[in-house]
C-alpha cells in the first residue's frame, strides 16, 4: 500500500505517509512540557510525521488551560525531552505553533497577557478555565499595526526556538478559527487597513508570517494548516471562500513551503469541505499536501492513489492507538476513543491505551 511508503518531506524522510494531527490535550501543567508528553508522544513515533498540539509563541496566545508554550527557556527544555523521545524512536516531529487570538480567557493566561484579536469581536460561547469553570468569551482588543508586527515576531521566535528545541520543522495554526484564521475570515476581520477588506488584504498576515518563519528557519521546514469551510470557534462560512483560499495557497506555494495541511471536519458534523476548493489550493500551492478528517485506512489509501494529497493525517484513531500504524499493517481492530479524557491533566486517557501485542520489532519501548 502506499500509505506504507517512505516519502520526502523537504530535506527529511518519513518512514510512512501516516502524519499525526495536531491534538489539543491539556497535559502541560504551568505551560511547560513534561515527562507525560514526552512519554506519549515517542509511544506515536512509527508514524511518518508527528505534529504536536498547538503550542503558543507568546503568553498572549495562551488561550486555553494547560496548553504548552514555546517562549521561554524552561518551555525550550521541556519540548527537548519530547524531541528527544521520538527521534530516538526514529520518528520526525514538528511542532504546531498556535496563537488562539480572541479564543481565551484571563483566567488562562498571566497577569500582563492580553487578548487579541484583529478586530474587537467577540466569540460567542464560552471558554473553560479551571480557577472558575466555563466563561464567556471576552472581547479582544483590536491589534494595531506595532501589535500585528510584534505577534508576527512572535512566531518567528517560536520558530527558531523550536529548532532550538530539536524540531525537525514547524507547522503554523492558520485554521480552526485562531489568530491567523482570524485574520483570514471577514467575520472576525472588519478591518480597514491593509490587513482587511478584500481577502487578498486579509490573507496579508498569513502570508507575511509564513514568509517571515520560512526565511528564519528554512521553507522545507514550515507547514501550515489551513481550514476553508471551518466554523469551529465561532468563525463564519463567507462568499469567496475559494478565490479566497486559492489565493493564499499559490502565494504560499510562491514561498517553498513543506506543505499545506487542508482541515476537514464534516465528518464531525462541520460543513462540507467542497472537493472544488481542496483541488484548488492543490493546484495553486504545487507543493505537499496533507489531507484530513475523519479517514480510515482504506479512504487514506484511496486518497494517496488518486493523487489527491501526498500525506494522510489521523487525530482521534491516533489519539487512541499509539500503534496505529501496525494495527493497519496488520489489519487490527482499534481501540475506541474516550472523549471524557480528551482534555483532562493526568495521564488517564493519555499513556493507558493498550497497545497490541507486537508480531515484530516495530514497536520499541519509549
Amino acid at each position: 500500500m502506499k500509505l506504507f511508503t517512505e516519502f520526502n518531506l523537504g530535506s527529511i524522510t518519513l518512514k510512512n505517509r501516516i502524519v499525526m494531527s495536531p491534538m489539543t490535550r491539556s497535559r502541560a501543567i504551568d505551560n511547560i512540557p513534561n515527562d507525560m508528553m514526552a512519554e506519549y508522544y515517542a509511544l506515536r513515533a512509527n508514524t511518518g510525521l508527528i505534529i504536536t498540539e498547538g503550542t503558543a509563541p507568546s503568553p498572549n496566545g495562551l488561550g486555553y488551560p494547560r496548553i504548552p508554550g514555546i517562549f521561554n527557556q524552561e518551555q525550550i527544555e521541556g519540548w527537548q525531552k519530547v524531541t528527544s523521545a521520538v527521534h530516538a524512536q526514529g520518528g520526525k516531529i514538528f511542532l504546531q505553533i498556535m496563537h488562539t487570538g480572541r479564543i481565551g480567557h484571563p483566567d488562562n493566561m498571566a497577569d500582563d497577557a492580553e487578548i487579541l484579536g484583529p478586530s474587537a469581536i467577540a466569540a460567542a460561547g464560552d471558554m473553560y478555565t479551571d480557577k472558575s469553570g466555563p466563561q464567556p468569551h471576552p472581547t479582544p482588543r483590536a491589534m494595531t499595526i506595532a501589535d500585528i508586527k510584534q505577534t508576527q515576531q512572535e512566531y518567528v521566535q517560536a520558530a527558531q526556538n523550536a529548532i532550538t528545541a530539536g524540531f525537525d520543522g514547524v507547522e503554523l495554526h492558520g485554521a480552526n478559527g485562531y489568530l491567523i484564521d482570524q485574520f483570514i475570515n471577514p467575520g472576525t476581520n472588519q478591518r480597514s487597513d491593509e490587513y482587511g477588506g478584500s481577502h487578498q488584504n486579509r490573507a496579508r498576515f498569513a502570508l507575511e508570517v509564513a514568509a517571515q518563519v520560512a526565511d528564519a528557519i528554512g521553507p522545507d521546514r514550515t507547514g501550515i494548516r489551513l481550514s476553508p469551510y471551518g466554523v469551529f470557534n465561532d468563525v463564519k462560512l463567507f462568499d469567496e471562500t475559494e478565490e479566497a483560499y486559492e489565493h493564499l495557497a499559490a502565494e504560499l506555494g510562491k514561498l517553498d513551503l513543506a506543505y499545506i495541511h487542508i482541515v476537514d471536519h464534516s465528518s464531525q458534523g462541520a460543513p462540507t469541505v467542497e472537493p472544488s476548493v481542496k483541488r484548488k489550493i492543490r493546484d495553486a500551492f504545487g507543493g505537499t499536501i496533507i489531507a484530513s478528517g475523519g479517514l480510515t485506512k482504506d479512504s487514506a489509501e484511496a486518497i494517496l492513489q488518486n493523487d489527491e494529497a501526498e500525506l494522510t493525517a489521523f487525530g482521534t484513531a491516533l489519539l487512541a492507538n499509539p500503534d496505529l500504524v501496525y494495527r493497519f499493517k496488520h489489519d487490527l481492530d482499534l481501540n475506541t476513543p474516550d472523549s471524557n479524557t480528551f482534555f483532562t491533566p493526568g495521564p488517564e486517557g493519555y499513556l493507558d491505551y493498550p497497545l497490541a501485542k507486537p508480531e515484530t520489532s516495530e514497536l520499541q519501548p519509549a
